[in-house]
């Protein structure tokens, strides 16, 4: 995993900005701490930040390909392609010679072969770039479910990219605006494909390419999810899951640094730790290395709310005992969690005011903790959206509510972490950007691309969109998250539920079949349930935990009664003034506050530390 930055430019020599580039360059360090690279020509500048996972020595970017004095190709590479080695001795049999052991030398090689088509072949989490200095064009290229980030910004004579905006708004070209739409997305978590905030920038769309010449960009999409018939019975649907994770979890397992896996104990979490372990035993190693997050006192003083009905410190360690991990709880206080230090870091990581609080900030101190001791992890993320597992999948009032479907199912939530995100704003600025107008509109788009079976029962016609829209969009926010909190402290995260192997088949399996046990999950229960502890198996799903140290709702509470205090505090300008005097008035209770004042703080710090202008 790496941090990739570059710039094309048809109207000015760029050999001589190195400059600028290594600004840009530098903002990736925390994705890549291990290396800094550079290629810069005429018209071209490519920079590279990288963390070393797999040919240590030889994987070193910018990579190119050379033909005596002549370069046919060049990358700036961020991921893993998982089926690499494959690729690897099918290209040499075409006559394709390698200097290297890495994954990036083979798709420089999978292009040269193939062409623009060689994305269909690929297996794996990437974002890069490919510049053709035969043809002066660029290439962009994001994996096909978007587990990688990649952001491009449109010049009049070329283009920047990075893997984060924080690459592009280094560049002095740039400034860091953000329209009406641009705070929608903010506020609504919306995550429409291809809008990325900030004005005039844009991100390439999960399974999509961006092609760059003399004569513009194109965007062309190489994957999508399609509807297809499914023939296969209920015994062999499972049996086809399984053969399929136990391939996936293999593949994903190839690294030449430490790795271990994320157990929160869940099912998602326990079955790819379950197989990790299998196939680290299979091949002669482990035992497999897992860690869990969990606040002070937590497990102890546990209290249930209807997100989550049981603790996982208990449900981790059982699975662990049972697979032999070398399992280890990194415990976090709230003193942790309120450092402004680590609030900043999340805030730098994400570049935008996501406003999530401590659901950010715990985890990215568990995966700086892990840094400590691993490169590389594995991580349950993603089962949910893949096997139909959060509640509102099986909430007929949610699922025919005409939103997405988590929207409506959250909105009278109450326990932890609860109150309207936006209820401390201005009302004439909400009235003005009528939020639920905005995500009605995004809804009915995100409707409209769903390809359906003729003739299907309107039930499961009905759950083909519900699952479509988890898969393009609400788990877009969850592997942004993922993403950016772990390479922030330089750890690289796979996600194996994200194989599109396994998303294209789950995803035509009928929802009768993907309840057939009458819960949520069912398939991915019965194709793993002979590796787990029954109490695991059958554990009712529990998100990511969040803190339920009264303290911690109390010091949301005493900042923002500093940021009202402080005249010169940016966010003023977005808030209602009395909503927020009486949030931090003595006596109001901090709980009710807690997801609104995570919003208002993270918007003071955007604007002041990022300088940003709203412009509606």
């Amino acid at each position: 995993m790496c941090g990739i930055t570059g710039w094309i430019a048809y109207d000015r020599d760029l050999a001589n900005e190195q400059r600028t580039l290594t600004a840009m360059t530098r903002t990736m360090e925390c994705r890549g701490p291990d290396a800094e690279g550079m290629w810069l020509s005429a018209h071209a500048a490519l920079g590279h930040r990288r963390l070393a996972v797999i040919d240590i020595e030889g994987g070193k970017q910018p990579m190119a390909v050379r033909e005596g004095d002549r370069t046919l190709l060049v990358t700036t590479y961020s991921g893993e392609v998982y089926n690499y080695r494959e690729l690897r001795t099918e290209l040499e049999a075409l006559g394709h010679r390698f200097r290297t052991s890495s994954d990036t030398e083979v798709v420089l090689h999978a292009y040269l072969a193939w062409g623009p088509a060689f994305t269909e072949r690929l297996n794996g989490m990437y974002a890069f770039a490919l510049w053709d200095p035969r043809t002066e064009e660029l290439l962009l290229v994001r994996d096909r479910m978007g587990i990688k980030p990649l952001y491009y910004h449109p010049l009049p004579s070329g283009v920047l990219f990075g893997s984060e905006p924080k690459a592009i708004l280094a560049h002095p070209a740039v400034e860091p605006v953000v329209d009406a739409d641009g705070l929608r997305e903010v506020l609504t978590l919306a995550k429409t494909p291809g809008h990325a905030v900030y004005t005039g920038m844009r991100e390439v769309r999960p399974g999509h390419t961006v092609r760059v010449h003399r004569g513009g960009l194109t965007e062309q999409r190489y994957w999508s999810l399609e509807a297809r018939e499914h023939t296969d019975d209920l015994e062999t649907t499972v049996a086809t899951v399984r053969s399929l994770l136990d391939d996936i979890v293999t593949r994903q397992l190839i690294a030449d640094v430490p790795l271990c896996t994320l157990l929160s104990g869940g099912l998602d979490s326990s079955a790819i730790t379950a197989l990790a372990a299998a196939g680290l035993a299979a091949a002669g190693h482990g035992p497999v290395r897992s860690f869990s997050v969990d606040f002070v006192g937590q497990t102890e003083h546990f209290t249930a709310d209807a997100l989550r009905s049981t603790p996982d410190a208990p449900y981790a360690h059982a699975l662990a005992e049972h697979v032999g991990a070398d399992h280890s709880d990194i415990v976090l206080d709230t003193a942790a969690l309120m450092d402004p230090r680590n609030r900043d870091a999340v805030l730098h990581a994400r570049d935008l005011p996501v406003g999530l609080g401590d659901g950010d900030t715990s985890l990215y101190l568990l995966f700086r903790a892990i840094r400590q001791r691993s490169t590389v992890a594995l991580s349950g993320e993603s089962a949910d959206e893949v096997f139909g597992g959060y509640p509102w999948f099986h909430d007929p009032k949610a699922v025919n509510a005409g939103t997405f479907p988590w929207g409506a199912a959250l909105q009278g939530f109450s326990g932890t972490g609860s109150g309207a995100r936006e209820a401390l704003l201005d009302p004439g600025l909400l009235d003005h950007l009528d939020l639920a107008g905005y995500r009605q509109d995004r809804y009915r788009e995100a409707l409209a691309e769903v390809d359906h079976l003729d003739g299907a029962d309107p039930h499961e016609q009905r759950m083909r969109e519900v699952c479509y829209l988890h898969l393009t969009r609400f788990v877009q926010l969850l592997l942004d998250r993922k993403d950016r909190m772990s390479m922030a402290t330089g750890l690289e995260v796979r996600v194996p539920f994200c194989d599109h192997r396994l998303v294209q088949y789950v995803y035509n399996t009928p929802w009768s079949m993907k309840t057939f046990d009458g819960r949520e999950k069912s398939l991915l229960r019965a194709a793993t349930r002979d590796m787990l502890p029954d109490a695991v198996a059958d554990r009712v799903k529990s998100p990511y935990p969040a803190t339920q140290d009264p303290r911690y709702a109390r010091a949301l509470q005493h900042e923002l009664a500093r940021v009202l205090a402080d005249p010169g505090a940016p966010v003023h300008a977005l808030l209602d003034a009395d909503a927020v005097r009486r949030a931090a008035a003595p006596g109001t209770d901090p709980e009710s506050l807690r997801n609104p004042a995570e919003l208002v703080l993270a918007l003071d710090s955007w604007l002041r530390d990022y300088q940003v202008q709203i412009k509606m």
